[in-house]
């Protein structure tokens, strides 16, 4: 079996495996306990602010540790536009995650936001042009995810982040699918606001962290205890907070040593240059051919069915998916290629591989060669 659905989730790496099971064995305590037990819960909470702080090139006051993506885009995007109202309007890009379009959504049906959506192109480029005249005086908050997770396109977020700001708005942006692929710091330099997933870098479901900037005031999602400068109450998880520390750490480490670097772009001209040779129009990459990030290769494939393609690739040994994993339940097309100009019947054709670092040069190989084979087999 070869597993190409690392941007639903990764699977878990060794050395943070290896880190958790101290701190949910024996160093369980709460790290709000004045023991022995918690005080060591809570040196290890500590040391993983620190971390992903650094990690982050940001204040390690400014880090908190959350559940994951969805309570960070959440976090950071109502509670950026509730602390900073101005003319109740709320920007985001037409392709984001759900975690972003409906905390957008929730803004408008009761707090009485209007949102205002930035298209993109045809590969998935937000238009700077548009989002220039849609990001003015009255926006409170404007979120633009920097790699999107179906496509893989990389977003300009630095200047949207200028646009942002001069018209005196808040910048968050989604960076679960960047971690690993792209240098945090140049986009938490930019931005207002942050936000990541640990089980998309190797670390735990049910884990993430975000950064909020301290020069802005976030109104909390989340009111209790006040943990974490009371910006996200609740018990604080010493070994999702350290697994999130140490994949981060190792993500950065291959993302500096170019490992895995050319697997995407390898992948991508195999499977076009060998399909459309055989099928002519067979298959059409999705998502900018140049600004995108080397772990996500998606198609379309018009001349089958997306469903039919999975349960080839399937019976080949490679798992893989049909887009995003969250919109559970969902049969519709993706919304994020709709919104793109697919046609929904296109769109249906849709197949992501992705993949992390540590991919092996032989299975990227294998992979082309799988799906090469499941399509032409399915067009004889």
């Amino acid at each position: 079996m070869i597993y190409m659905d690392a941007a639903s989730t990764a699977p878990p790496r060794q050395d943070v495996l290896d880190m958790l099971n101290p701190l949910l064995t024996k160093d369980f305590g709460n790290p709000a306990s004045l023991h022995e037990a918690g005080q060591q819960a809570k040196r290890a909470n500590d040391w993983a602010r620190t971390q992903v702080a650094s990690q982050l090139g940001v204040a390690a006051e400014e880090v908190y540790f959350t559940s994951g993506g969805t309570e960070g885009a959440n976090a950071a995007v109502i509670g950026a536009a509730l602390a900073n109202p101005r003319g109740r309007v709320a920007v985001s890009s037409a392709i984001e995650h759900p975690a972003v379009l409906e905390a957008c959504k929730y803004l408008v049906e009761f707090h009485g936001f209007e949102h205002r959506i930035i298209p993109v192109s045809a590969t998935g480029l937000v238009d700077l042009e548009a989002a220039g005249q849609l990001i003015d005086v009255d926006v409170a908050v404007v979120s633009v995810m920097a790699v999107n997770n179906e496509v893989g396109t990389i977003q300009p977020v630095e200047q949207l982040a200028q646009l942002a700001h001069a018209a005196g708005a808040i910048m968050h942006t989604d960076a679960v699918q960047a971690a690993g692929w792209i240098d945090l710091k140049p986009l938490c330099a930019a931005v207002d606001a942050l936000s990541i997933s640990g089980h998309k870098i190797g670390s735990l479901k049910g884990s993430g962290a975000m950064y909020l900037s301290a020069k802005h005031r976030f109104v909390p999602l989340l009111h209790g205890g006040g943990q974490q400068g009371g910006l996200r109450s609740g018990t604080e998880n010493p070994a999702a907070a350290v697994g999130i520390a140490v994949a981060l750490q190792a993500a950065t480490a291959q993302r500096e040593a170019g490992l895995g670097e050319n697997f995407g772009p390898y992948l991508i001209e195999r499977i076009l240059n060998e399909l459309n040779a055989k099928h002519p129009g067979s298959v059409q990459l999705t998502g900018d051919p140049v600004h995108r990030v080397g772990g996500i290769a998606s198609f379309v494939f018009p001349k089958t069915a997306g469903e039919t393609v999975l349960i080839e690739l399937a019976r080949r040994g490679v798992l893989c998916s049909s887009g995003s994993a969250c919109a559970a339940g969902s049969t519709d097309p993706s919304a994020v290629l709709t919104a793109m100009g697919y046609e929904e019947d296109l769109a249906h054709t849709a197949v992501r591989l992705s993949f992390t670092r540590t991919a092996k040069e032989n299975e990227i190989s294998q992979v082309a060669s799988a799906v090469v084979s499941a399509v032409g087999g399915l067009l004889k």
